[in-house]
């Protein structure tokens, strides 16, 4: 196995490398505390910590080289790249000292990914990407031995610590590509390289620092666009999306549809919610058809599914292959189930929120028995879409909650939309913290509830959760 070696670091920053520079990397690391023996760290300064104060800590833990940008402790043996390669390498723990930490993995990472054979699966789009990642790998490594990011280092930093670990026996990987400003995804897709380029959805997610949905639009295309011509490059797009879908006039490649209408290469129809016990549907490609029923939670989980079989038909996979694949993959949304206070059922979905999760998730709320309580926080990053995009939740979940309890002040618009819709005034309850959630349904939930709480990471909606789960024990 060809694992990432000092030699390659040297000739992508410096062009050359000395005879005996083929120091084996086992992986690549920005925390001190994941080093590992064998590992590469990288001492990032950051806004909280600076990585160069805790060298000498990840070199304790068994990590062989640390890149660097900064002169370091004497202790320290240093080997300055800014000058050029060195004669030879000093024996490990070592720093190689850089202009740039981040700039020099990011070369390191494109150069690696260039000298490895495995065909890269790009993955983008305002929801669903992480669970799309997910399930697409689960499918590929049906066949294939394959890559994937872990959680969510999908950005400037995570997509490359990602790449630093393939091997010359990974056949694929499965990248997902976040998005902040314009430029960021083609950066990463000039790294990454990837042959099949996924879009899942457009959404005003991240529209405060993107700007205008013409950008965010615009950003999400550079996937499409940096892939190559066909029939090597494809871009799987959702056909029910109206910002997606015209993005088959932005590429080169080959165009595969997918979604809930009949005219989409590959669509799904007759599906039927089966609440915690997932979701079940019929595929259907060309002149076959297939039932499936996946561990997924939420109808919205179809799509997921159907970009994850998309892909693997690009990639040559059995129907066998892909419906066991879906039928057994063991992902799921960030959505978990837990047991809440006198055994009311709680709906964990608090990692982020944007209008269209949260949609999805009063969705699946709909498809559960019980009393149902939407208890949902401040959706951030929204900009000039904020005020609508918590109008249309609050509408929504006036449909089908029997309760709203709204967090926040932004969440107020919620709150006026459901009372708008009908809900009546002595259901809906406004809150301004998280810790106020806590006490409220501390005493107000019982047996038989079922409690979906949601909001941006911003609101701490996590710790509703962590509260009401000790209160449960």
């Amino acid at each position: 196995m060809r694992r990432l070696t000092t030699a390659t670091i040297l000739k992508a920053l410096t062009g050359t490398a000395p005879a005996g520079a083929e120091l084996e990397l086992t992986d690549a690391v920005v925390d001190s505390r994941a080093a590992t023996p064998g590992a590469l760290f990288l001492a990032l300064p950051g806004e909280r910590t600076d990585g160069h104060e805790h060298v000498a800590d990840a070199f304790r833990n068994g990590a062989r080289v640390a890149l660097v940008e900064r002169a370091m402790p004497d202790e320290l043996t240093v080997v300055d790249l800014r000058a050029g390669s060195p004669e030879e390498l000093p024996a490990p723990p070592f720093c190689l000292r850089v202009a740039s930490v981040l700039p020099a993995l990011q070369q390191v990472a494109g150069a690696w990914r260039a000298e490895m054979p495995a065909r890269v699966i790009g993955i983008t789009g305002s929801v669903g990407k992480s669970t799309t990642k997910e399930v697409t790998a689960d499918l590929l490594e049906q066949r294939y031995k394959t890559l994937r990011n872990p959680g969510n280092l999908n950005n400037e930093i995570g997509l490359p610590l990602s790449l630093l670990r393939l091997t010359d026996e990974h056949e694929r990987a499965v990248l997902e590509m976040g998005f902040y400003v314009p430029g960021e995804i083609r950066m990463l897709c000039e790294i990454a390289r990837p042959s099949v380029g996924v879009i899942t959805n457009i959404g005003p997610v991240h529209l405060e620092r993107a700007g205008t949905m013409e950008a965010i639009v615009g950003g999400k295309a550079e996937l499409v666009e940096a892939l190559p011509p066909a029939p090597e490059g494809v871009a799987i797009l959702n056909y029910d999306d109206p910002n997606v879908l015209p993005m088959a006039e932005r590429t080169l490649a080959r165009v595969f549809t997918y979604g809930l209408q009949r005219e989409a290469d590959l669509w799904a129809d007759e599906i039927e919610g089966l609440g915690l016990e997932g979701v079940r549907f019929v595929l259907h490609y060309r002149q076959e058809n297939f039932h499936v029923r996946v561990p997924m939670l939420g109808q919205h989980s179809v799509h997921s599914a159907l970009r994850a079989a998309a892909v693997g038909l690009v990639e040559g996979l059995r129907w066998e292959e892909i419906v066991g694949g879906l039928q057994t993959s063991q992902t799921q949304l960030r959505l978990v189930a837990v047991r809440g206070p006198k055994g009311a059922l709680l709906l964990d979905d608090t990692y982020n929120a944007a209008p269209e999760s949260v949609l999805a998730a009063l969705n699946l709320l709909g498809e559960l028995e019980g009393r149902r309580i939407a208890v949902l926080g401040d959706m951030l990053e929204l900009g000039a879409q904020e005020e609508r995009g918590h109008r249309m939740v609050g509408a929504r979940a006036a449909e089908i909650a029997d309760e709203l309890v709204a967090v926040g002040p932004r969440a107020r618009w919620m709150a006026e939309e459901a009372s708008r819709a009908g809900m009546p005034a002595s259901r809906i309850t406004m809150l301004e913290s998280s810790q106020e959630a806590v006490q409220l349904l501390g005493d107000r939930i019982g047996p038989g509830d079922v409690v979906l709480i949601k909001g941006s990471r911003g609101m701490h909606m996590d710790e509703i959760v962590a509260a009401l789960g000790e209160i449960s024990t």
